[in-house]
């Protein structure tokens, strides 16, 4: 990776991956999103759902964080399941939620001690994580209310989402006015492209927090998925997981996964970083580094279903989360207990704690600059 790329913004927005390369052969045309009152908020906001189809993708999508309810993709023999960690209710992810299919701003992953320095100020952001700060703090953007536009364009379909986060919010300085595009091609691939900007310097890291599972939600343990990641290194934490600024190999630990293999293959091993985060919980180094356009970097599989999920995106980094902290007590959309390790997350990102590291790519944007980001999820059976 080139370490000397070390900022997140573009003057044009970064062109995506040509629709030839992805998906399945069998590509279908998808009707305009359809909207249904979700629930209600304490406050008396309205919280909505909204549907949409392409491909072979099914979709809810809520306006509530963003977050992704549920994602419905057929297998082998063209069963539909959905793949993606949730609730029922708004209450639920009011109430409870782990992150379940939500975007994660102002800064996805963690900040050492929620503090950081930048052009000489010292700024204090919400601590929510022990002694740090985690994707964005209590209220980030995984708890606000999003604006949502649907649209179709050519044989896409899709949601814009805005939320406009006021300077100070959480202890971040700069409004940031930041727009999220999900878009579902014909060939069945969802797509997030993510703008920001603001008027004020500031740090951004945004990202998405699904909770896959290919063989369906609520249908047990991750542990025989295979995965892929195109990454030779990646950033060891302290007890607290935060990273030492170390840029570690992955040869010779648990974290290779140059090559596909079982989840649960290696996630026992007595391996000090797995007891830190109680099993996988790491940022991987993209061999790729940043990259104008998305770029291939992982492949989930679950053998069982033949679902495959393969990963593109623009960013250098990957938090691969593998559900440690899943304890029994929650109940999925499908009626069923989420335990430890019945989901996992592949977070495309830039770095934990980038504004105490100065030897990792920058997360800094600056007014008149635009923040861009591209991840495209491909489902192929």
């Amino acid at each position: 990776m080139d370490m000397s790329r070390r900022t997140v913004i573009a003057g044009a927005a970064a062109a995506g991956i040509t629709a030839a390369t992805l998906g399945s052969a069998h590509a279908t045309g998808g009707g305009a999103p359809v909207r249904s009152l979700f629930g209600t908020l304490p406050d008396g906001t309205k919280v909505h759902s909204w549907s949409l189809a392409n491909g072979s993708t099914r979709m809810k999508v809520l306006s509530y964080g963003g977050v992704v309810q549920s994602l419905e993709v057929p297998d082998r023999r063209g069963r539909f399941a959905n793949v993606s960690l949730g609730f029922r209710s708004l209450d639920d992810y009011v109430a409870s939620s782990p992150y379940f299919g939500a975007l994660i701003g102002r800064y996805g992953n963690r900040i050492g001690k929620g503090r950081f320095t930048l052009d000489g100020r010292t700024y204090q952001v919400d601590v929510n994580d022990g002694e740090n700060s985690l994707h964005g703090g209590a209220k980030g953007f995984d708890k606000r209310v999003w604006d949502v536009e649907p649209f179709t364009k050519g044989t896409d379909v899709g949601l814009r989402l805005y939320y406009t986060s006021l300077d100070g919010e959480m202890g971040y300085p700069g409004t940031l006015r930041v727009k999220v595009t999900y878009t579902l091609t014909r060939y069945g691939d969802w797509r997030v492209d993510y703008a920001a900007t603001t008027d004020k310097a500031t740090v951004v890291n945004l990202t998405s927090h699904v909770y896959w599972n290919l063989a369906g939600e609520g249908s047990g343990t991750i542990e025989n998925h295979e995965l892929k990641i195109d990454g030779s290194r990646y950033t060891p934490v302290d007890e607290g997981l935060i990273p030492t600024g170390e840029l570690a190999r992955v040869a010779g630990t648990p974290f290779d996964f140059r090559r596909s293999k079982a989840v649960g293959e290696d996630l026992r091993a007595a391996h000090q970083q797995l007891l830190y985060g109680k099993g996988i919980d790491h940022n991987w180094v993209l061999d790729k580094g940043i990259s104008p356009r998305p770029e291939w970097v992982a492949t989930l599989k679950d053998p069982s279903s033949g679902r495959t999920l393969r990963i593109a995106t623009t960013e250098p980094g990957l938090q691969f989360y593998s559900g440690n902290f899943l304890d029994g007590t929650l109940v999925g959309t499908g009626g069923r207990v989420y335990r430890q390790g019945d989901g996992l997350c592949l977070e495309t990102q830039h770095f934990p704690d980038s504004p105490n590291r100065p030897s990792f790519p920058s997360t800094v944007l600056r007014p008149g600059q635009t923040y861009r980001s591209t991840t495209v999820h491909s489902f192929t059976r």
